[in-house]
């Protein structure tokens, strides 16, 4: 991003100071609908990259799930540069910068970066490391992370589990939002999707999880390229002008850390 882009950005944020967020403050699930326009973001072009391409590879296993035609893989040095320039888990930019690529390859008018996907993860879950889990190499995590028991108390909706929510979260009375990007059931059955051709659309991989999400973010034929579209599209994943703006700080810092030299 330009410094002068930069410079807007947080200065239209700055200039709009707390009555942006008044009365959005508690985290809603990942399916909340998003009500009306909290913010007008000025310039997201820098949040709109994908990552670097590397090779392509068959798929090798059947699945019934709505999954690639062709595994996509970022290049490897991209990966381990932007990991380490960004501190975020390689095996978490991978996934990032995959649902990227696919986005930039399926949905050519969205304008999703890996910047965004990666602020998401890390709002959502620590890159899914949260509460002391790490992430696997094949994109799962070592124990399952989690959200709070949906019980309508403290402010969160109250919303009934399900056997497949109660298969992955073990609670039977309330839904949890699970996995590195925090998918509640209802959202996953719409936009769940397998990423890395295991034949197995997960919400607790990473690389399932981050294409899911750009499908989510990407849905109504948004064009994140547009401050207004990428305001939207994050309100859809999540109603809340706070979450906006910490998924627009984190996403921008991922931004300027990735192109230092």
């Amino acid at each position: 991003m330009s410094s002068a882009s930069v410079a807007g950005l947080v200065l239209g944020l700055a200039f709009l100071g707390t009555s942006w967020v008044a009365g959005h403050g508690v985290r809603g699930p990942v399916d909340q609908p998003a009500t009306r326009q909290l913010v007008d973001i000025v310039d997201a072009t820098a949040l709109s990259q994908p990552a670097v391409r590397a090779r392509t590879s068959s798929g090798t296993r059947g699945t019934t799930s709505p999954r690639p035609d062709r595994v996509v893989e970022p290049d490897r040095a991209w990966v381990r540069r932007t990991a380490h320039r960004t501190g975020i888990p390689v095996v978490a930019v991978r996934a990032y910068g995959r649902a990227s690529l696919l986005a930039a390859r399926s949905r050519p008018g969205c304008g999703l970066g890996w910047t965004t996907l990666a602020a998401i993860g890390q709002v959502e879950s620590a890159h899914g490391t949260q509460g002391g889990a790490r992430l696997l190499p094949d994109g799962r995590t070592s124990t399952p992370v989690l959200g709070p028991a949906l019980d309508g108390e403290g402010g969160v909706a109250a919303i009934r589990s399900d056997a497949e929510g109660q298969r992955l979260h073990g609670d039977a009375t309330w839904d949890h939002a699970v996995g590195p990007m925090q998918f509640l059931m209802s959202s996953w059955r719409v936009f769940g999707a397998d990423a890395d051709g295991d034949g197995v659309a997960d919400p607790t991989d990473i690389d399932d999880a981050a294409w899911a999400a750009a499908r989510h973010l990407c849905a109504g034929g948004v064009d994140l390229r547009s401050g207004r579209g990428w305001t939207q599209a994050v309100l859809g994943y999540n109603a809340s002008g706070e979450y906006v703006r910490s998924v627009f700080d984190v996403a921008t810092r991922y931004a300027r850390a990735a192109a230092r030299s």
